[in-house]
């Protein structure tokens, strides 16, 4: 099972370097899309076998994340992990998100936050919680974090779904990729991680009202266009979410 790593990175010079060293542990090839970033980011990853992309200008989220998938899949990845340049994944959880992959080959893997979910900011738990409710529904499936950057895409699903790039919908791409990927045939499965907020991380990139709103009014004409989809929100509501648990110590679970 091939697998790379797709980081999209704007202005992470601080953590960038410790975040790649601990995908390289566990995937076989390491993409940065270095997202028009002007503090080192590149620089601080000298020496480390790596594939860096730059863009000279940002393009958003949505674009890197296209571009890191579109270099995997020509280099024949079966499989596709991304997390976030900022540190808020731990890489370490990669073999979890694997391990998911090797269980459920036909899904998409989230690292659903789970785990610690107090640390959550309040204003991000109220969003996160709104937009799981209806993605779920425009999925036809339970999603448990469905704003989650921690992914682990089988080949098929990004053959199959390749949702808008503009700039505007940065952060409705990863939407898309749960609702069409399930309507295509490709659901998910979640592997609990812990929800981590350092304390003097930059402000996140993601804007509760304004982000929110664009994946609301895109989820919402994907029910509209259904007929408000009633075996979608039937499957959402009497089904559980799946959830993998590869050895996961009894100490570390929170209750879901």
């Amino acid at each position: 099972m091939k697998t790379f790593a797709v980081i999209p990175a704007r202005n992470e010079a601080r953590t960038i370097r410790q975040v790649a060293e601990g995908a390289l542990a566990s995937a076989d090839q390491v993409i940065v899309v270095d997202d028009g970033s002007d503090d080192g980011t590149s620089a601080a990853l000298q020496e480390l076998p790596v594939r860096i992309i730059r863009n000279e200008q940002s393009g958003g989220k949505a674009a890197a994340l296209a571009r890191g998938f579109a270099v995997a899949l020509e280099e024949n990845a079966d499989w596709v992990v991304t997390l976030d340049g900022d540190g808020q994944h731990d890489p370490a959880d990669i073999p979890r998100l694997l391990d998911a992959a090797r269980h459920y080959p036909d899904h998409l893997v989230l690292g659903a936050r789970l785990r610690q979910r107090h640390r959550q900011p309040g204003i991000r738990k109220f969003a996160n919680r709104f937009a799981d409710f209806w993605i779920s529904w425009a999925s036809g499936q339970r999603v448990p974090d469905s704003q989650t950057g921690y992914r682990a895409y089988p080949r098929a699903l990004l053959e199959a779904v390749q949702p808008s790039t503009a700039r505007r919908h940065g952060f409705v791409f990863e939407t898309a990729m749960l609702i069409d990927g399930a309507r295509r045939g490709f659901p998910c499965v979640a592997v609990a991680i812990d929800s981590v907020y350092h304390a003097d991380a930059r402000p996140s990139y993601f804007k509760p009202g304004k982000d929110v709103w664009e994946i609301f009014w895109f989820v919402f004409w994907r029910i509209l266009l259904s007929a408000l989809y009633l075996p979608g929100l039937l499957r959402m509501l009497v089904r559980s979410a799946r959830l993998h648990q590869p050895e996961i110590r009894e100490d570390r679970v929170d209750t879901v």
